[in-house]
């Protein structure tokens, strides 16, 4: 691929090198859960600290027990990808193949599931081409930056019956499990907002930059995947994060988690509308575009609004709580959530001082994913969830961009003004 080939062009490329790894099977070989005694096969595409520290250490955590092991990796980084594998073979005990693209990695047959822990650009494209490879996924958060290509990951994954666990593993803390408890119970009564403001001093892709990242050891448009026409850089491709052609800043990075969360723990779905706006005011820098500040609001139907913002001008003021008719549940401290009945409008005397939520055990996110794998069962942060994680993510993206409110007609599975 020369250095002039586009996104269209790089996607049809994509197609055609998975043609081979697509086979006819039956819905119920789609949908086969893996033997209880059979090894679960993991390969790795995205080697950075992600990766590692998270989802290979994740696995690590529960390799014995849950009889599974990393055996492949792949980076466009080949450091990344080598000190990776050394660590797989370390943790595992075996030899782990390294593969040059994700692409070949994929096709391989000794592979049963992936994670994926690429940048944010390459999620839904990789998504999807594991889905069509009839590979289980463990996928970062957002699955998607875009509507075409959310729905074409999300339609690969339903028609090809695959199990996803999408990175959100919030609503697998102990935590949330607690609060969805609250909540259903009718303590609180009807909830009217959620709301987080998450700051910081600076903007977190600050820490990622690397001055040591070599041309000759990156495979630039691999990382790319045309989604620019520019030549390697090493700030860009390491502190990727605060770039908006691979992520579209707090909202999609960090909102989503918060979204997530909301999600599961006020039985939501798809927002109906959302405003957004945001932009760069503390951290102007020659290569970052994403905003160091962003406050978006998103309208359910079910008569209530989420709330979230970030401003890396100033660290102070963080808070996270659901604010409901007869009380507030304070998540300021996830290991400490509280209610108490302070600025309940209707506050009925059932809530007498401040009470404790007492904590939740649940299967942590990864083991969470390895025993579905097993079982064929839905994992916590099923596509279904990704999806509509995603939904809320794309359209603060677009409001910020286009300077509207955004609407979502689930009917048509379309955003538009409006």
């Amino acid at each position: 691929m020369g250095m002039r080939m586009g996104r269209r062009q790089f996607l049809y490329a994509t197609g055609a090198a998975l043609a081979a790894t697509r086979t006819t099977l039956t819905a119920a070989e789609r949908a086969r859960a893996i033997g209880a005694n059979e090894r679960i096969r993991i390969g790795l595409i995205g080697c950075g600290s992600r990766g590692v520290t998270a989802h290979m250490a994740g696995i690590r955590d529960h390799a014995k027990t849950a009889n599974a092991a990393v055996v492949a990796v792949t980076d466009p980084w080949r450091v990344a990808a080598e000190k990776a594998a050394q660590q797989a073979k370390e943790w595992f005990g075996n030899d782990v193949v390294i593969t040059r693209h994700w692409q070949e990695l994929l096709a391989r047959s000794d592979i049963d599931a992936v994670m994926i822990a690429s940048p944010d650009h390459a999620h839904a494209t990789q998504l999807e081409a594991a889905a069509r490879a009839r590979k289980h996924v463990y996928v970062e958060k957002p699955i998607a930056n875009r509507m075409p290509e959310l729905l074409r990951a999300v339609d690969a994954v339903r028609e090809t019956g695959v199990i996803v666990q999408v990175g959100t593993q919030l609503r697998s803390m102990p935590y949330a499990v607690a609060s969805r408890k609250l909540i259903e119970s009718g303590v609180l009564g009807h909830v009217s907002r959620a709301e987080q403001i998450r700051n910081a001093e600076q903007p977190y892709w600050l820490h990622y930059v690397k001055k040591d990242v070599r041309a000759e050891d990156v495979d630039w448009e691999q990382f790319t995947m045309g989604q620019v026409q520019r030549p390697f850089d090493p700030t860009v491709y390491s502190a990727w994060y605060g770039v908006y052609a691979f992520s579209q800043g707090p909202i999609p990075q960090w909102g989503v988690h918060f979204l997530d969360t909301m999600h599961y723990i006020l039985g939501l779905d798809c927002p109906e509308t959302c405003v957004c706006l945001g932009g760069i005011y503390s951290w102007k820098h020659e290569v970052f575009d994403v905003p160091d500040q962003v406050h978006a609001l998103w309208h359910y139907p079910q008569g209530l609004m989420i709330s979230y913002s970030t401003n890396f001008g100033n660290g102070y003021g963080n808070t996270t709580r659901i604010l409901a008719e007869k009380g507030v549940l304070k998540l300021d401290r996830s290991s400490e959530p509280v209610y108490t009945a302070e600025g309940g409008c209707r506050r009925d005397g059932n809530i007498r001082g401040e009470n404790k939520l007492p904590l939740e055990d649940r299967p942590d996110h990864f083991l969470n994913w390895l025993q579905c794998l097993r079982s064929g069962e839905r994992p916590h942060a099923s596509i279904d969830a990704g999806y509509s994680a995603a939904v809320a993510s794309i359209m603060a993206v677009e409001s910020c961009e286009k300077g509207c409110r955004m609407r979502y007609d689930p009917a048509t599975r379309t955003i538009r003004p409006g």
